[in-house]
């Protein structure tokens, strides 16, 4: 879809080269952590930890530890960022490019 749009696509497989904190909140901007975090994760339920409520602190540790827990895909629409798979929310960003 975004090909199809003509715009330049850069991916990163950030199992292979993990994000820092820096770049993790440099991506978060203006968006809560929370949003950046895959709640739903069966990597979650593994630490014991679905359902608790997380203090950022602890969100942004476990995501530096476990990538998996970064909900994805991540992608950066001109200035907006669309986390997770809404089709809708691509749409979105790329009708506010014009």
């Amino acid at each position: 879809m975004l090909l199809q749009k003509g715009l330049e696509v850069e991916e990163r497989d950030f199992f292979r080269e993990p994000f820092s904190e820096a770049e993790i909140r440099e991506l978060a901007g203006s968006k809560n952590l929370t949003d950046l975090f895959a709640w739903r994760s069966p990597s979650l339920k593994k630490l014991g930890l679905a359902g608790e409520e997380l203090a950022d602190g602890r969100m942004m540790e476990l995501m530096l530890q476990e990538p998996r827990l970064i909900r994805r895909p991540i992608l950066r629409v001109g200035g907006e960022l669309v986390v997770g798979g809404s089709i809708k929310a691509v749409e979105a960003a790329l009708e506010a490019l014009g």
